[in-house]
């Protein structure tokens, strides 16, 4: 018999595309003839996680210590440490990007800017870019697609409230449903949105007939492996990978 290839099987979502760019990358122009964009992304949570204050009946499982708490207790050592986030640990970025003149894209998720209205006025009064991180810090695909819907556009309307814009890209927690981008060009407004991880320059993808620009995130490049394994031992270790990133690319 002759073999026939595989193919996947059809699905909800979008199709998967394991060429994108291939051998032939694209020579992108980037403002003022620069050879490679660097994105300065800064994620704000606390208080949006999951946690029984929130009426979630159950405690945030990401966080820096592995330990894992009967959901049926409150569990005040990890509110504590998303608290560190809000209190202290985003004022010292602060203090970096302001030093430093840096334009930041602040992946915000709403209620956590409502619960700390200092660091939505921070985005409001030194115009920086704001991308909505979800209503609340929640797995979107544990939602039905009206709740989605529902939520998202309470994000909007919530962020244009704290910051005085809309947010011009999305992105979820840890990935997004089978409905998110289909949603997103539904809603309008947007720019774009980051729910991807597949490559190292934008592209566009076709939803509904329209083309929708996707800027990748990156898990490699990210602080967040402080607290996760496998993970950086010390700030030189996040620092060395930055440079070679940056250098390679």
């Amino acid at each position: 018999m002759t073999y026939q290839p595989m193919k996947d099987v059809e699905v909800p979502g979008p199709r998967r595309d394991y060429v994108g760019y291939g051998r032939h990358v694209p020579r992108v122009r980037w403002p003022n003839d620069a050879r490679v964009a660097v994105s300065f992304v800064l994620n704000y949570e606390e208080g949006s996680e999951y946690s029984h204050p929130g009426g979630d009946k159950r405690n945030d499982g990401l966080q820096e210590v592995i330990y894992a708490m009967d959901p049926q207790y409150r569990d005040l050592a990890v509110e504590s440490v998303f608290e560190y986030g809000s209190r202290a640990g985003v004022w010292r970025v602060e203090r970096l990007i302001t030093e430093y003149k840096l334009p930041l894209t602040f992946y915000a998720c709403a209620v956590a800017l409502e619960r700390n209205p200092e660091v939505a006025a921070w985005i409001w009064e030194a115009q920086h870019e704001p991308c909505c991180h979800g209503w609340r810090w929640e797995e979107m695909w544990r939602l039905t697609r009206e709740e989605e819907r529902e939520h998202m556009r309470m994000a909007i309307e919530s962020m244009r409230q704290s910051v005085g814009a809309r947010p011009e890209g999305w992105y979820c927690r840890y990935g997004p449903s089978v409905n998110t981008r289909e949603l997103v060009v539904e809603k309008g407004g947007f720019a774009y949105d980051s729910d991807a991880y597949n490559d190292d320059l934008p592209y566009y993808v076709e939803v509904k007939g329209r083309e929708r620009l996707v800027i990748p995130y990156s898990f490699t490049y990210n602080d967040g492996k402080f607290g996760l394994l496998p993970g950086y031992a010390s700030p030189q270790d996040f620092a060395d990978t930055l440079k070679r990133g940056f250098d390679t690319l």
